[in-house]
């Protein structure tokens, strides 16, 4: 006998409902198992990596890059303001130090007064005072007061007194220094060529010249041999020529 309608509609829907739970058993899970996620292979996360390091760095360059500037501009400004400063130089070897110096009995009788003035002069310095004058015994003990105690002091005395000695005050830059190194050593033997003694001179005791060993005794020196209104106050016409800085 065949089947009525309604046993027919009963086994199409058990057969759907059958073939529903057949194809969901290949593709689902039960619900008591747990989920499992495939994840890519490293290789392919790397480039997000790297994209999100340059988001993180690049806003903090652009900070340093903008902080960098005015940190610039504070170091230009400070060399500028140091600059002049630095052309205003107060050191004690400035252009108005002055020297003494003496040109001995026999550097006089010798006629060396023209050439050694001519050292001096060549070299840039200026000459404040000069004058021809014989001292008496007591005016040289007091300038060579330091040497009272040696064995050659009363020999020193007797050869400054035996004539006109030439006595001067120079002025420039390291005046006392470059004085003492124009003249040479106080042994004309140990005096290198092209300085005064080491040219004109060869014997201790007739060494020519006198010079000031330091500023204190050049101040010294230079009281005791000349007036103060001795000493006069120019600018020679090539100051400008001989000194970049006064």
């Amino acid at each position: 006998m065949a089947p009525s309608r309604d046993e027919q509609a009963v086994d199409l829907v058990g057969s759907a409902g059958a073939s529903a739970r057949a194809a969901w058993s290949g593709v689902s899970r039960p619900l008591w198992q747990p989920l499992t996620v495939t994840l890519p292979p490293p290789i392919f996360i790397l480039p997000f990596l790297l994209l999100g390091f340059c988001f993180l760095l690049f806003p903090i360059q652009n900070k340093e890059s903008y902080s960098l500037s005015p940190v610039i501009s504070e170091s230009q400004a400070s060399i500028h303001t140091f600059s002049p400063r630095a052309s205003t130089d107060s050191s004690p070897k400035m252009s108005t130090e002055q020297t003494f110096i003496a040109i001995k009995p026999d550097g006089v009788q010798r006629g060396l007064v023209g050439p050694i003035v001519s050292r001096f002069e060549n070299r840039g310095f200026k000459l404040v005072a000069i004058k021809l004058v014989s001292p008496s015994k007591e005016h040289l003990e007091t300038h060579y007061a330091d040497l009272k105690e040696k064995a050659f002091f009363p020999g020193l005395i007797q050869y400054m007194s035996s004539g006109p000695i030439c006595a001067m005050v120079w002025e420039g830059r390291d005046a006392v220094k470059t004085g003492r190194t124009i003249l040479g050593a106080t042994n004309p033997l140990a005096s290198a060529p092209g300085t005064i003694r080491g040219d004109f001179a060869i014997d201790v005791g007739r060494n020519v010249c006198h010079g000031s060993d330091s500023v204190e005794n050049a101040q010294k020196e230079i009281a005791l041999w000349f007036k103060k209104e001795d000493l006069i106050s120019w600018k020679p016409a090539q100051f400008d020529w001989i000194y970049e800085k006064a």
